[in-house]
This record gives structure tokens, sequence and C-alpha cells, in this order.
């Protein structure tokens, strides 16, 4: 399978800049690099209303697109489960 190229936005990097501690960010930035492998991992969700999907990650939630013809998941947005879903 060829790999893709995880892409953050730059507002998702802030949502991963603002996690509460060092190795929660580690596990986030390592699921998203995962990610690049397999984009539709098990347990991953489509979501209503678009073409996104969620991984899980932790109490943390990955959104993100995936762009076939140009092989790439693009990280739309990274939060704590509450709040991630809201305004998106």
């Amino acid at each position: 399978m060829a790999g893709y190229k995880p892409v953050i936005k730059a507002s998702a990097a802030r949502e991963i800049e603002d996690i509460g501690t060092l190795a929660d960010r580690r596990r986030v930035v390592e699921r998203i690099g995962r990610l690049a492998d397999d984009p539709r991992p098990p347990g991953c969700v489509k979501l209503a209303g678009g073409d996104r999907y969620r991984v899980r990650q932790g109490r943390y939630r990955i959104v993100y697109e995936i762009r076939d013809v140009e092989l790439v998941v693009m990280i739309v947005r990274v939060g704590d489960r509450r709040d991630v879903y809201r305004g998106s």
C-alpha cells in the first residue's frame, strides 16, 4: 500500500500544542503518524455530514479527511472528546 502524507492544519497544530501533558501529545502525534500507513484503521469512524473520519487516542479525538487522489491525510481537529465535535 502506498503511504499517505499527513498534513496538519495550523489550527489543529495549535490544538495539539494545547493538549495537557507531553505524554498525551506524543501519543496523539504517534497516532497521526500511523494514519499515514493506514488512513482507515480498525476503530475509525466515518462522521455524518461529510467526508471526515475520527480515531480515538485515549480521551482525545483526531478528526481528519482522506484525500485518496493526492495520498494525503488532512488533520482537521484534535481535542478532548467533549469538545472536538463542537463548531466543526
